[in-house]
């Protein structure tokens, strides 16, 4: 093990709530507006993980206003306070791109009882 690798298993935040592709989260995400800072709820399915240790992202996928938006975010940055896993989902790929072109009820991941 190098040097770089034991600074990155530092890093490593352990008190992230574990999920999956297809799980349905919500990001409690900080954000700065001028010199305040507030925890902003961002809820969507987990389309894809990428990486691993300190480089893992995840991007997470909602409708707004009829609007498909996607937000990536770092899994070990300091400026998500936590991630609450609201649905399990059943899926069996480990990117779900595809759901970028499903509308409506052809868009919901199943869920896992």
């Amino acid at each position: 093990m190098t040097i770089i690798d034991q600074i990155e298993k530092e890093q490593v935040r352990t008190d992230i709530t574990p999920f999956n592709i297809g799980d349905t989260v919500r990001v409690m995400y900080k954000v700065k507006e001028g010199d305040k800072e507030r925890v902003q709820a961002y809820e969507g399915v987990v389309i894809a993980k990428k990486g691993a240790g300190v480089r893992e992202n995840f991007t997470v996928r909602r409708i707004s206003f009829g609007v498909g938006v996607e937000r990536t975010f770092p899994t070990n940055s300091p400026r998500i306070e936590k991630v609450i896993v609201v649905r399990k989902g059943k899926v069996r790929r480990a990117k779900i791109y595809y759901i970028r072109n499903l509308s409506g009820k052809a868009a919901k991941v199943k869920e896992v009882r």
